[in-house]
């Protein structure tokens, strides 16, 4: 997903908990999204990196 779709995700979100009145969840939901945002960055960073590894190898 590009970063319209989060956007438009946390926008959504965003209303849902104000109209129900869970605006700790979405915080909490928030920190979760940037978490595994920045995990999964982080692989692939990684996978590049044995990538370009394997092919020096050969």
């Amino acid at each position: 997903m590009n970063r319209f779709f989060y956007g438009l995700y946390a926008f959504l979100l965003g209303v849902i908990s104000l109209v129900t009145g869970e605006i700790v969840t979405f915080v909490l939901l928030g920190f979760i999204l940037m978490t595994l945002h920045s995990i999964h960055s982080t692989l692939k960073e990684i996978l590049e990196v044995n990538k370009r590894g394997k092919e020096q190898e050969q």
